[in-house]
């Protein structure tokens, strides 16, 4: 099912090999052109407007994700676009013509690529009054930060604790958790971010690098009584977390920014306190938390929230395909400055 003459091939970013060299790595990519895939019974084939990059895309270029996919490999697992040719299942047909945001993990296909197919049932429909630079970013980090939240929420949290403060989930983080007056500690590692979170609102926000910091962390822990805490960079900054917080407190991974193993846990407070660590991984989130009727009813209301600006991802810069490199060397300069995109 088509509207158009679909070309038979396009241009796609390729990645050659893994390298755990995250220049080499970077600098190995080719922009290549190769067939365009056809879908097949459950899944769509999907026109890219944008693809943002990840943290995810860059672990996977240096083999350290938990997705390996057969290389030679198109890159990018995240994207929006249009949905202009589909397989013959009722699931699929009803998404032709639709602008849909996705995050796929499929062996063959990827979306830094003028079109790429995934399944019908990984793609989320997108209102058409959200901009598709946002719709690009829609798939991860908004629903990654509503599961985030909703853990806080069962764990009758008075205050939530997040580091890579300046970050996108946590921004999203603060967003939904100042909505229900649960009181937010930010921890950053740059002087300007505590400046950009303050003019956001946010009360309280800390330097990990501060020579006090754990003192004050602490402090503020117990007097608000933040029981949970969200960790995106592990190393020594998710054991300080932990034992700063009250007892009965639980600390949830989502992110390994740091590449390094969780370090200076205080045993004691494990056996004692009964402290717990915890990991988040989005896709069981959405397989086995939530049915499909109740994820279309997170998707609809976070995509109001973009659409009315209570929401935004924050985006530094487009580039088109031949230029990835580029892209990436910026986005690895500056992480905190928000994500870039690829534009065919």
């Amino acid at each position: 099912m088509t509207n158009k003459t679909i070309p038979p091939k396009m241009k796609a970013v390729i990645l050659p090999a893994y390298n755990q060299n995250v220049l080499r790595a970077m600098l190995s990519l080719k922009v290549e052109e190769i067939p365009i895939p056809i879908p097949q019974k459950d899944e769509v084939l999907i026109k890219i407007e944008a693809a943002p990059c990840n943290p995810s895309d860059i672990a996977f270029m240096q083999g350290g994700y938990n997705i390996v996919k057969t290389l030679p490999a198109v890159s990018g697992f995240e994207g929006a676009g249009t949905v202009i040719s589909t397989g013959d299942s009722v699931q699929a047909k009803k998404l032709f013509g639709k602008k849909v945001s996705c995050f796929i993990q499929e062996d063959s296909y990827g979306t830094w690529a003028e079109y790429f197919v995934t399944k019908a049932k990984s793609c989320i429909p997108v209102d058409e009054n959200m901009e598709m630079e946002q719709a690009a970013c829609f798939a991860i980090n908004p629903f990654t930060a509503y599961g985030l939240y909703e853990i806080a929420r069962k764990n009758i949290s008075h205050a939530i604790i997040l580091n890579a403060a300046g970050g996108q989930v946590a921004r999203f983080v603060q967003v939904l958790a100042k909505a229900k007056n649960i009181n937010v500690i930010n921890i950053v590692r740059k002087k300007e971010q505590i400046e950009e979170l303050t003019d956001l609102g946010e009360k309280y926000v800390f330097d990990s690098n501060d020579e006090d910091f754990e003192n004050k962390l602490k402090e503020t822990a117990h007097l608000l009584n933040a029981t949970t805490a969200f960790d995106a960079v592990s190393g020594e900054l998710a054991g300080k977390i932990l034992n700063s917080m009250p007892p009965k407190s639980e600390l949830i991974v989502y992110g390994g920014l740091s590449a390094k193993p969780i370090s200076e846990i205080e045993v004691l407070d494990i056996i004692f306190k009964n402290k717990k660590i915890s990991g988040f991984n989005l896709n069981e989130w959405i397989e086995t938390k939530i049915n499909i009727d109740e994820f279309s009813r997170i998707s609809e209301e976070l995509q109001q929230m973009f659409i009315k600006g209570e929401m935004k991802t924050k985006i530094q810069k487009s580039y088109k395909f031949d230029d990835v490199v580029k892209g990436m060397r910026q986005y690895l300069s500056n992480m905190s400055g928000g994500k870039i995109l690829f534009i065919p």
